[in-house]
């Protein structure tokens, strides 16, 4: 069943439905706020902000060039087996570019899962400060409001039909993946690019070994982290995650 949100009497900005896939857009570009005024949706129709962000160096808008016949759904997968597969394809990658000493101190095999953060009881609030930073930041260029009728934040790019990561790996796994962090560090998905991704943390790690745990899920997640700007896990660990309540992820 497709709701309009605007019939609800919400505080929105001016924007309509949208067909395959099915989403509510805003017309205008985002503002400081636009984040924290969406979120009253999720409790009036189930539909879960987030902002969308248009290329403008491409010509690929956010009611067009998605597919959503072609990605996985989180249901069909297992947390562990997901990050196992992803973990063996990176490692075999830095194996052939010889790159094995990047992630020292681990080893090609899985170190398993990272512990969870502290209770993540201001997940909202995380996220609607963090989005508004991003904006004030001129990071959001050319972001409008999305509204996305899924049961998580973390189900976001599935509904969508994304394919930014489809050179890395099907965003069904990466779903599951979000809705493990969504558990332990309190995330949500707060902006889609096209080949990036943004979201809050509400219990980022507060210890360089916890740093460095969630440091090898990102690797598996999305190996361009680290081998685009960073010379080792390590590195990523401290200075991009160490108490950090802002994750991003881009995939060339």
């Amino acid at each position: 069943m497709v709701i309009n949100p605007s019939a609800l009497g919400l505080d929105l900005p001016s924007g309509a439905m949208r067909v395959q896939p099915s989403l509510w857009y805003a017309n205008d570009p985002a503002q400081h706020d636009t984040w924290a005024r969406l979120l009253p949706a999720r409790e009036a129709c189930g539909m879960h902000p987030v902002l969308l962000v248009n290329e403008e160096s491409r010509s690929l808008t956010w009611d067009k060039d998605l597919d959503v016949e072609h990605v996985s759904h989180p249901d069909d997968h297992d947390l562990e087996e997901v990050l196992i597969s992803l973990w063996s394809s990176v490692q075999a990658e830095d194996a052939d570019q010889g790159d094995a000493d990047t992630i020292a101190p681990f080893t090609p095999e899985w170190p398993g899962l990272a512990p969870a953060g502290e209770p993540p009881a201001q997940a909202d609030a995380t996220a609607a400060r963090v989005a508004a930073e991003l904006l004030d930041a001129g990071r959001l260029k050319a972001a409008r409001a999305g509204l996305i009728r899924v049961r998580r934040s973390a189900d976001i790019p599935v509904a969508l039909g994304r394919l930014g990561p489809c050179n890395h790996a099907d965003t069904g796994l990466l779903s599951t993946v979000l809705r493990s962090w969504e558990d332990r560090f309190g995330i949500r998905v707060v902006a889609l690019h096209f080949d990036r991704l943004d979201v809050s943390v509400a219990a980022p790690p507060r210890s360089m070994m916890e740093a460095l745990a969630v440091a090898a899920e990102h690797h598996a997640f999305c190996p361009d982290n680290v081998r685009q700007g960073y010379d080792t896990i390590r590195e990523y660990a401290e200075r991009a995650l160490l108490g950090k309540q802002h994750w991003t992820f881009r995939w060339d």
